[in-house]
């Protein structure tokens, strides 16, 4: 559809738009337009720089485990003892077979 837009086509349309804004209405909207544009673009530079600082660092394999804080002990997991199958048990003071 917009392909069969020609250049009388867009030239009817400025005439158009011409007629009905005026010569010195043209202008203004246009400052109006390049002043908001100008402003979203601010805005939404600034919307990137928040999220970029507010998301958490990335962490690569390669980087070092931080240290716990001085005033707290690394957790380290209990371990269960082994079980002891009931052939291997041995009776203090009874014979070794």
């Amino acid at each position: 559809m917009l392909n069969s837009i020609g250049p009388m086509e867009i030239l009817v349309i400025f005439l158009l738009i011409l007629l009905l804004f005026g010569a010195k209405r043209i202008p203004e909207m246009a400052q109006g337009m390049g002043k908001g544009i100008k402003e979203f673009k601010k805005a939404m530079r600034d919307v990137q720089q928040e999220v970029d600082v507010s998301a958490p660092p990335t962490h690569s394999p390669n980087t070092i485990a931080p240290t716990p804080p001085a005033n707290q002990v690394p957790h380290q997991a209990q371990v269960a003892p082994a079980p002891v199958s009931a052939e291997k048990k041995e009776q203090p003071g009874a014979p070794a077979t």
